[in-house]
């Protein structure tokens, strides 16, 4: 087994390595962001952000659902890859953290991809067309909510369209039996939920937080 410890060095090196690269957008974006404090911990780094706008390049996305908007740099970095006229729908219910990722969408020429829903994400979720054929979908949100917001996606992904899901690993807690909080307890649920779901193909990435990529069959 070969391991090593994923430093904020090795992190840079391999973003610099991308096609997608950090630009004085993103920096702004992340420098904003950092300003938050603690908050700033749910932000996403540059190897998972260019992870997603490869995943949207790679499905042909059209249609892109995200649950967990904060300051939109996960949303900025989908919104790159979808497809000559596709459209990010964002779910959230901060008006405060998400207007700093529109002043970021705008700069970056995306904004007109983006349709920001500022109210409960089980509200907007169930509010999307049943028909809606969603290509992407990319869950960060609260972990109690992670079951419901997926009972809603599943049936609305097309066929061959992926559902990602973050930090399904909690720093490693997800698989310490001497932890059970609420949080570890839900996403243990999830996890167990998406194993045995037989509408999608599923992989666990020890990759960022944990990510949980599903193609639906």
């Amino acid at each position: 087994m070969r391991s090593f410890l994923v430093t904020d060095a090795v992190r840079d090196y391999a973003a610099a390595h991308s096609s997608w690269r950090p630009d004085p957008v993103v920096r702004e974006l992340q420098e904003r962001t950092r300003a938050l404090g603690g908050p700033a911990g749910m932000q996403i780094g540059d190897d998972q952000g260019q992870l997603l706008t490869m995943l949207t390049h790679l499905v042909g996305a059209r249609v892109a659902v995200e649950v967990g908007t904060f300051t939109g740099y996960s949303s900025l970095c989908i919104a790159r890859g979808l497809a000559e006229g596709g459209t990010l729908v964002c779910c959230d219910i901060s008006e405060e953290w998400t207007a700093i990722g529109q002043e970021a969408w705008r700069a970056a020429g995306v904004a007109d991809r983006i349709d920001l829903r500022i109210a409960p994400a089980l509200d907007t979720l169930r509010s999307l067309p049943t028909e809606l054929a969603v290509d992407l979908v990319f869950i960060d949100a609260d972990k109690g909510g992670y079951a419901d917001y997926w009972s809603e996606l599943v049936p609305r992904v097309r066929p061959g369209g992926l559902l990602l899901a973050d930090n399904v690993l909690w720093s490693g807690e997800i698989a310490d039996d001497d932890t059970s909080d609420d949080t570890v307890a839900a996403l243990r649920a999830f996890n167990d939920l998406v194993a045995a779901d037989e509408r999608v193909e599923v992989v666990m990435l020890t990759a960022f937080d944990g990510l949980t990529i599903a193609r639906k069959l």
